[in-house]
């Protein structure tokens, strides 16, 4: 579709006309806003505005079995706006593709966890001695066993999380909760973890009491676990993780540092895509799903916050997160 410098219709392809089911000889010449007479293109008018603001692959249900992509696209002459072509692009079956993977996903992942519970408490029986006596070569390969069956388990759950996330039900349960008592929480259950690996620690707490903040606290536990977990995982024995928290304009910041293994520089644009682990990343620790921070991500961007961070390989990483204050509890409920 094409409109003119004053946002009036001039070109509508057959495909565009197919997909809101009018006719050009009906809306050529007609402003945008006043397109939204029509029921199949007013949630298009929504979207872009009387304007016709720059959007970039926003998807838009049209109905039950159409859903399109729509970018568009400024067309100048130098500095002169001539108007704006709007893009669309039919992604039906790609969602329905995508939903029938999700919902595959899902039950497989049901599926496995039941087993896999029932395969755990049977070898924690065997450790314990609830079985009998065992010896100590018995004892080490149980041990192995149960660890491997724990990363398979906490695989399937990431991939239930991820199911969550993707049909849009994953943040549930805010309360009104105190950060800083959350992020010890998370610190004092990595201990044994910090200590094991043997790398120096700092926790740099806010100098004032910072405010309460609505968060689901599972949730946010698991994004503060996972970030720190791979600060601690790729940092090597004697080397340094902070973890600082700090409230900067209405919004309360987490940062976790580590001067660990790095994110290569041509691989940093695809660090929160699910699956991804750096090249080297792979080298030191094999085992990893790739999950961590697609699931971090997704968690805080849920409560309205932001995630970013700097790296440099063999130099060390930084990760922020923000968190913006609330005044309210019906404040933080329009956002979703």
């Amino acid at each position: 579709m094409v409109f003119d410098e004053e946002n009036k219709l001039s070109l509508i392809n057959p495909q565009a006309e197919v997909f809101f089911d009018v006719k050009s000889r009906d809306i050529i010449g007609r402003p945008v806003l006043e397109l939204s007479t029509f029921p199949t293109i007013e949630p298009l008018v929504r979207l872009v505005g009387g304007e016709i603001k720059g959007v970039f692959r926003k998807e838009l249900p049209i109905t039950e079995k159409l859903t399109l992509e729509v970018s568009t696209v400024p067309m100048m002459r130098k500095e002169e706006k001539l108007g704006t072509l709007v893009i669309l692009h039919d992604v039906t079956r790609e969602k329905m593709i995508g939903k029938m993977k999700t919902e595959f996903v899902s039950l497989t992942a049901h599926q496995l966890r039941t087993p896999l519970s029932a395969i755990k408490w049977t070898l924690r029986m065997m450790l314990d001695g609830d079985l009998g006596p065992i010896t100590e070569e018995q004892r080490d390969y149980i041990e192995k066993t149960y660890q491997s069956n724990e990363r398979m388990i906490t695989l399937i759950n990431d991939l239930l999380n991820v199911t969550r996330i993707e049909e849009g039900r994953y943040l549930y349960r805010p309360v009104l909760t105190d950060i800083e008592s959350l992020v010890q929480f998370v610190i004092n259950t990595l201990r044994d973890q910090i200590k094991k690996k043997e790398i120096k620690f700092e926790y740099k707490k806010p100098k004032k009491k910072l405010p309460k903040v609505m968060l689901d606290v599972e949730k946010m536990k698991l994004a503060i676990q996972n970030l720190l977990d791979n600060a601690i995982r790729y940092t090597r024995p004697e080397g340094r993780v902070t973890v600082s928290l700090r409230y900067v304009k209405k919004e309360i910041e987490l940062s976790v540092k580590d001067t660990g293994i790095g994110i290569p520089k041509d691989q940093q644009e695809r660090v929160f895509i699910k699956f991804f682990r750096g090249a080297n990343a792979i080298r030191l620790e094999t085992e990893g799903s790739g999950l961590g921070l697609f699931i971090v991500k997704n968690i805080i961007e849920a409560h309205g916050g932001k995630i970013w961070f700097e790296s440099e390989e063999n130099v060390g990483t930084t990760f922020h997160f923000t968190i913006p204050v609330k005044e309210e509890f019906g404040e933080f409920l329009k956002e979703f």
